[in-house]
């Protein structure tokens, strides 16, 4: 038998017209991709990554695991919308293939199977199919009440705001949240006019049957569920579902190993095309949640870079707290993509040519405390104090004078000024002969370890005072104080270090861990990223974040960050703030109150700690 009816034009069209689309796209970006991102995409193709990528597609672009991780009827919603679809057609497929005994169809054929075959007597397990097939449809319409109803208030779906949409945006929303009404419309009218159907279309074309004129309604609906689905096919390169076809080729080409670089690339343009403006981000972020600044979150960001419409309020009110990557479902790397966007207009063109080199005497460790280390020198003093008890040989070298390390330039798009710095403060370490450097400072850290091309190891504070406390070099005794543990966004988000700093807190007292820790850390507020607020909207902020970690609750908050510590100390006068060096160096104390019977202080200990 022929299957053909004018009305799979809409449909068919549309279909053509997104696959015509998204190939000419992919091709476009892979062919866009630099020599080293090639090899690495032709490395991998045939290898275990391939599979793995195939994985986090099912468990991503169709069961939405990371959705369900903040809500779980956020999750169903867009897993009944996305998985229920897939099933549909996957089951409509199988079924007309066995009720043409494997003839290749049209693809339009298993969307319209319910128009062209009323008599499915000679269809294997038919029972069983049109089960399924109406079990489906009503699954995925959950879905699309769910998404009705958070448009409506979103609340309930563990979201306080909804991404604004533009028109074009609202005009692909309102054809799909059509497509499958009208697809029980149609169905069910076709049910009560030929008996077939399943179990609920079928009792739906019964009670609707007695009614007048109902077979002026079979063909209208049909046309209208063709012209729907093209409309929505057509609408998808221009709108926020262009993450449907996109996402996939994004977890591939992630799988593969790329990533962003310091500039913008055909990569760059699959990550804003794979952005489902779900608006998860915008929940995320403190601006939004705290200062009720709510329309410069990633969701529209990358929609402006994307129709190239980017303006420097979006570029630039931005913490780069790193928060919105973490809770991104697709994993877009928004952070790295606002800095590469700073970076191509930056701000002034300072130049840092005229500031005179430094030396340092050399040792075995190198200790740069910064320019937030000069600005908490009592977060040094204990740093050094705990050197001096583990006998580390170390030098100094910005102790009487530093020189930025250049991230809080490169956070603002001044890359060749933070290169000026970086490569002043390069030869000063390098200078030292030093085996590994160590900053008190996150910040610092993070632009060592990332920018700075050493070939030594850089360490945090926290990490290297954990090694020695962890070998026995560092002596410490615990205390029975209650400590919370605040973790700053360039330590955790930013470098991934999570555990040193608790395990360390743990040689010097009682750590009491908190829901708004690790990669859901808030920000102190004090973020060097963003100029466009004031000290009294930092504060509001870092006063939220004392709240959230339990502040009132312990005998001290223990930062990481002198930054944080300097934030934090300004906008409270009722917390102990105290960097985790600070804390320790009580702890070392209580070594020598607990051995002052059994043995003598030497000099150099009293020294120390003083």
């Amino acid at each position: 038998m022929s299957y053909y009816h004018h009305f799979v034009i809409p449909f068919t069209a549309g279909l053509l017209f997104l696959v015509i689309v998204v190939a000419a796209k992919w091709i476009i970006w892979i062919k866009g991709l630099n020599n080293q991102q090639k090899r690495q995409v032709k490395g991998n193709i045939f290898t275990k990554k391939s599979l793995l990528a195939t994985w986090e597609v099912l468990a991503e672009s169709l069961f939405h695991r990371k959705v369900f991780k903040k809500n779980f009827l956020l999750g169903y919603m867009h897993m009944s919308l996305a998985l229920g679809w897939f099933l549909l057609i996957a089951m409509g497929n199988l079924e007309t293939r066995i009720f043409t005994h494997g003839q290749l169809n049209p693809p339009y054929v298993p969307i319209f199977f319910e128009f062209f075959e009323h008599d499915l007597s000679t269809l294997r397990y038919k029972e069983i199919f049109t089960f399924v097939m109406d079990f489906l449809l009503l699954f995925v319409l959950s879905g699309v009440a769910l998404a009705y109803f958070k448009r409506a208030t979103s609340k309930p779906l563990g979201m306080k705001q909804a991404t604004k949409h533009a028109f074009v945006d609202k005009l692909a929303l309102t054809s799909l949240w059509l497509i499958f009404p009208l697809r029980l419309a149609a169905e069910s009218v076709t049910a009560g006019l030929y008996g077939t159907g399943g179990f609920f279309t079928r009792w739906l074309g019964e009670a609707i049957a007695p009614l007048p004129a109902i077979d002026m309604l079979y063909y209208p609906l049909w046309w209208a569920y063709s012209l729907s689905l093209g409309l929505f096919f057509i609408s998808v390169p221009f709108t926020r579902y262009m993450h449907i076809p996109t996402e996939t080729l994004l977890i591939f080409l992630r799988k593969y190993g790329i990533k962003e670089t310091e500039k913008h690339t055909s990569y760059t343009q699959v990550e804003l095309n794979a952005c489902s403006r779900c608006g998860i981000c915008i929940d995320s972020c403190q601006l939004s949640s705290e200062l009720g600044i709510s329309s410069s979150q990633s969701t529209y960001f990358l929609k402006s870079l994307r129709d190239k419409k980017a303006t420097d309020y979006l570029t630039e009110t931005c913490m780069l707290c790193g928060r919105c990557d973490y809770s991104c479902p697709v994993g877009i790397e928004n952070s790295t993509i606002r800095l590469n966007q700073r970076r191509e207009s930056p701000a002034t063109g300072t130049s840092f040519g005229y500031v005179p080199a430094i030396e340092a005497s050399k040792g075995k460790i190198a200790f740069f405390a910064g320019c937030m280390g000069q600005l908490t020198p009592s977060v040094t003093r204990a740093t050094l104090a705990l050197f001096d008890a583990a006998d580390v040989e170390y030098t100094h070298i910005d102790k009487d004078a530093t020189i930025c390390c250049g991230r809080p330039l490169q956070v603002n798009g001044e890359e060749n000024a933070a290169r000026e710095l970086a490569q002043k403060n390069k030869q000063l370490i390098e200078g030292t002969g030093a085996e590994a450097l160590v900053t008190t400072c996150p910040i610092c850290a993070r632009i060592f370890a990332e920018s700075y091309e050493l070939s030594i190891p850089v360490y945090h504070h926290t990490q290297f005072l954990y090694q020695l406390a962890a070998s026995g070099q560092l002596k410490l005794a615990p205390s029975n104080n209650l400590i919370t543990y605040h973790d700053p966004c360039e330590l955790g988000r930013g470098l991934g270090v999570y555990d040193e700093p608790r395990e360390l807190l743990k040689f010097a007292g009682n750590l009491v861990e908190v829901k708004s820790s690790k990669t859901n850390s808030l920000c102190c507020g004090g973020s060097l990223a963003i100029t466009s607020i004031n000290q009294q909207q930092r504060n509001q902020m870092a006063r939220k974040t004392l709240q959230s970690i339990g502040a009132n609750d312990v005998d001290f908050v223990a930062t990481a960050c002198p930054l944080c510590k300097k934030t934090f100390t300004a906008a409270s006068d009722e917390n102990a703030i105290l960097d985790i060096s600070e804390i320790l160096v009580k702890a070392f104390a209580n070594t020598k109150q607990s051995s002052k019977p059994e043995q003598k202080q030497t000099a150099k200990e009293t020294s120390t700690v003083n």
